[in-house]
């Protein structure tokens, strides 16, 4: 059973190459938590159309410090990021966040040379979240939904699988995007 979100609650949302601007959903989440009085953080990572993983982790230490999320919301390379931190870091660098929402995450042995920094990339042992859920869909161009499925199965999490939602972004249609806000918002 998922833990209600409480006005209180923080949210982080981190995009991934290329970042996530509007209309993206993760724009539309932002601004949705905004209006609904909500604490949210949406920051742009550096250089993000050319991003480098170690300035990226760097970052994201800094943000968690200062931030102190519950929720943590990913997106695309933003997951791998996760990943990289998990694997190098310890409980006390990273404090357990409450939710950790992994939309879309790529395959750990993507080969693209803008981003070849963060892969390939193994999974940690742990995520450092009490409640982890995962989406993708079943034709996303970034990974197989076997992998994505390998993925849930060894951290015992729940899959959602999208129909032909591609890479769940602006370009296959996902700008306002109900069940994320639901699922985030937990709005019953």
């Amino acid at each position: 059973m998922s833990e209600p979100m409480s006005t209180q609650d923080k949210v982080l949302i981190l995009h991934g190459w290329g970042g996530s601007d509007t209309p993206h959903w993760q724009a539309e989440l932002a601004a949705t938590i905004a209006k609904e009085y909500g604490t949210v953080s949406f920051p742009l990572l550096d250089n993000c159309h050319f991003p480098s993983k170690n300035r990226w982790i760097k970052q994201l230490k800094e943000i968690l410090e200062d931030f102190k999320p519950d929720t943590v919301v990913c997106h695309s390379l933003a997951n791998t990021l996760w990943f990289w931190l998990c694997n190098e870091s310890t409980m006390k660098e990273i404090p357990q966040i409450k939710r950790l929402f992994m939309v879309s995450p790529p395959s750990l042995t993507t080969e693209v040379d803008t981003i070849k920094t963060f892969f390939p990339c193994q999974l940690p042992e742990k995520l450092y979240a009490k409640e982890v859920k995962m989406i993708v869909s079943d034709n996303d161009p970034y990974i197989k939904v076997e992998e994505v499925e390998a993925m849930a199965q060894q951290y015992d999490i729940p899959l959602t699988v999208i129909k032909d939602a591609g890479h769940i972004n602006t370009d296959s249609g996902y700008g306002k995007w109900e069940l994320i806000e639901k699922l985030v918002l937990d709005k019953s």
